[in-house]
């Protein structure tokens, strides 16, 4: 397989639900939602290097192998956006939520907004957790727009995943700081 084939030199691009010889503008929404998808997913690759590095775990499970399967899921979640006929299952949505409140009971409680930083490994999962969350955003502008256009879906399971998926990176980063001894700084407001 060629690594380009000029085809999208025009601005356009093809997904699975494309029928044949229709292609559709990269400034799409779906393209949009797919190439915010993805940014999540390379970003989480650094996270999950840097994971690696410190050797942290939670239940006995190595950090990077938790964002491994966060970076499986955003896969399938990118192949629903895309047409083909995958979707999350609820048994995910209720595996990331029953460890967001396995961390948070390790962790201090919030009592406010905390200033991203402490470890370079926390600040990597907040940008990762922002990076999500626009990723979330252009998944609900498609989930819009196919309703209108398609009398289409994004599963509600997916929905819920990417939903979750800002809290899991949020967990995770005070989980890092957590686990270096750096205590958490909440803003001044001065």
């Amino acid at each position: 397989m060629a690594l380009f084939t000029g085809k999208g030199d025009d601005g356009t691009t093809k997904t699975f639900n494309c029928p044949p010889g229709k292609r559709i503008s990269k400034n799409s929404a779906i393209a949009e939602a797919l190439g915010s998808m993805d940014e999540v997913n390379s970003f989480l690759g650094l996270c999950k290097v840097k994971s690696k590095a410190t050797g942290f775990s939670f239940q006995s499970k190595p950090l990077e192998n938790i964002i491994h399967e966060i970076q499986e899921n955003l896969f399938i979640i990118q192949a629903e956006l895309a047409g083909a006929d995958k979707s999350l299952e609820k048994l995910k949505v209720e595996k990331m939520e029953a460890m967001i409140n396995e961390i948070e009971k390790i962790l201090p409680p919030i009592k406010s907004f905390f200033i991203s930083g402490g470890t370079e490994l926390a600040s990597l999962f907040d940008v990762s957790r922002t990076l999500a969350r626009r990723a979330e955003r252009r998944v609900v502008a498609v989930q819009e727009s196919l309703k209108v256009e398609e009398n289409r879906e994004i599963s509600e399971h997916t929905r819920a995943y990417l939903n979750r998926l800002s809290s899991m990176l949020y967990a995770l980063a005070r989980l890092a700081n957590h686990l270096s001894g750096i205590k958490e700084e909440p803003p001044s407001y001065k």
